[in-house]
């Protein structure tokens, strides 16, 4: 008997909401209260938005996030933030408190009514997940070999420092090591289709 199709929920294309962005955005500034909007898009065109309000005041810091699912339902609730010291010493990380879960995350998926952990959508996958063990295999190799100018580049940047104290630098060596397998490896397109 065949197996039947599942049709996960891929993670990589619902609207996420990130601590990272919302630091970038000062949404996370001490002492204060600020609002604003959230909108997302694809291929140039609107694809959503939200209400946000960050509250840095509370006992309990929050955001507040307002908007309306499936064109006729009104959502409106709070997700608690939580901070753990650096561990450089510097300051504080911030993560969301999932209000399903309950679990520390630096970002939330809308994959359902609410923006949540990526764990209280039991069927959701990111798509490097469902790629078959070829497709992972060469998609490592194809990422590799479109790596080489980055890496080059990085190579020959202003202030890269190739060594210290006379000794090769751990970065200059890694980058070294990568570019020497792109260039022993060939061209991958030659060798997954010639044929």
């Amino acid at each position: 008997m065949p197996k039947i199709p599942t049709c996960p929920t891929i993670l990589d294309h619902v609207k996420q909401i990130s601590i990272s962005k919302l630091k970038e955005w000062q949404y996370l500034e001490p002492k204060t209260i600020k609002s604003g909007t959230l909108t997302w898009s694809r291929n140039g065109k609107e694809a959503g938005s939200i209400g946000i309000k960050s509250d840095m005041t509370a006992g309990q810091p929050y955001i507040k996030l307002s908007y309306t699912y499936n064109k006729d339902q009104s959502v409106d609730y709070k997700v608690r933030l939580v901070s753990v010291p650096s561990n450089l010493g510097i300051g504080k990380l911030w993560y969301f408190r999932c209000p399903e879960t309950g679990k520390r995350c630096r970002k939330l998926y809308g994959a359902g009514k609410y923006f949540l952990h990526r764990d209280a959508f039991p069927n959701a996958m990111y798509e490097y997940q469902t790629y078959s063990k070829k497709m992972r295999e060469m998609d490592r190799e194809f990422s590799l070999y479109y790596s080489f100018e980055k890496l080059w580049n990085e190579l020959h940047s202003k202030y890269f420092k190739t060594h210290y104290a006379g000794k090769p630098t751990k970065r200059f060596k890694k980058i070294v090591g990568k570019m020497k397998k792109i260039k022993s490896m060939g061209n991958p397109v030659q060798r997954y289709y010639s044929g």
